[in-house]
């Protein structure tokens, strides 16, 4: 499947997941751009697909935000225009033209467009003894935090596969375990897949338990784990060694410390991902602003750099949660 299509389902499946939703803060104070407003051209950034009022507000946008550049503090434009020494700022220019065509407020605009280029936007979001799998030393670091039944996170389990198989020389694909509280077998489920990570099973068992959210009670796990040839005695025990509730509690814990509105989120080199967007614009972009070009995926490594370590943890991790409190959503 092409990248774009592959993007495509994934910003369908997020654009239902209602993960990101929330009220508009919109401020009925800020004024459109009037008629008269001036429109500015900027070399290489082509406006031609947006109307006369679209230009203008993106005009209006690019005239105020700020360089992405802490070391430029101009405009977009202004740095656009002057060639400043930023090589982010013609990308941040068809960032907000993007925002404007397809038709966000203002004040979404300039959300979207602080969580895309902001440095103080970044977090910390460590991937120490969580599966992963792809070159550890990957210029893009993806961490997808998920309930193991949550619908959505379902829904796109194979799609962000699919993303990962088109770019795997590119991308260490990092999961955590984010139990949301509110479903009867997901830390039973994550359980299991903690402890098929410890028979080099990780990714296996997170497809099937992502493709069987309805039967994920003790004997769907046990049947699962049979199909991929576990040995289910030794299952069992690892499920319910106090590391594997460490891992679980340590991801909970991040999870919380990021203020995760629901699952799944997706952070991208400690970016939140904003499901609006093009991911594989967003993961070209990436690449671009550190100056790589991607990688074809028929010239990877083997992708699976850390399936048995799915277990893992440090022993600094929280507390376990009360029953039901493991998740407000």
């Amino acid at each position: 499947m092409a990248a774009k299509a592959i993007s495509a389902l994934i910003l369908g499946a997020f654009a239902l997941s209602g993960a990101e939703c929330g009220k508009s803060t919109e401020d009925p104070t800020k004024e459109k751009p009037g008629p008269d407003a001036p429109i500015v051209q900027l070399e290489g950034i082509d406006t031609g697909a947006l109307t006369q009022r679209e230009k203008k507000e993106w005009s209006s946008y690019v005239s105020e935000f700020l360089s992405p550049c802490q070391s430029v503090p101009v405009s977009i434009a202004q740095c656009v225009k002057d060639k400043r020494d930023c090589d982010k700022c013609a990308p941040a220019a068809k960032f907000v033209m993007k925002g404007v065509k397809d038709g966000m407020s203002r004040e979404q605009v300039e959300k979207s467009y602080k969580n895309r280029f902001d440095p103080a936007m970044i977090k910390n979001v460590p991937v120490d003894g969580s599966p992963s799998k792809g070159p550890e030393n990957a210029p893009i670091t993806f961490v997808e935090f998920a309930d193991f039944q949550c619908p959505h996170c379902g829904e796109t389990a194979p799609l962000l596969e699919k993303m990962f198989e088109s770019r795997k020389n590119d991308v260490r694909f990092v999961f955590k375990f984010y139990v949301l509280g509110k479903f009867p077998n997901s830390e039973n489920a994550a359980r299991a897949a903690i402890a098929a990570g410890k028979q080099g099973k990780f990714w296996e068992m997170h497809k099937l338990i992502f493709a069987n959210q309805s039967r994920l009670d003790q004997a769907g796990l046990d049947a699962l784990a049979k199909q991929l040839d576990l040995n289910v005695e030794r299952l069992h025990a690892d499920m319910q060694l106090p590391e594997t509730q460490e891992r679980i509690n340590k991801d909970h814990k991040l999870g919380e410390d990021l203020k995760l509105e629901g699952t799944p989120t997706i952070y991208i080199n400690g970016r939140h991902f904003d499901g609006r967007q093009d991911m594989d614009e967003w993961l070209n972009l990436e690449l671009q602003m550190i100056g790589k070009q991607p990688t074809p995926a028929s010239s990877a490594p083997p992708s699976d750099a850390g399936a048995a370590k799915a277990a893992d943890a440090g022993k600094d991790a929280a507390p376990a949660p009360a029953p039901g409190d493991a998740g407000k959503r």
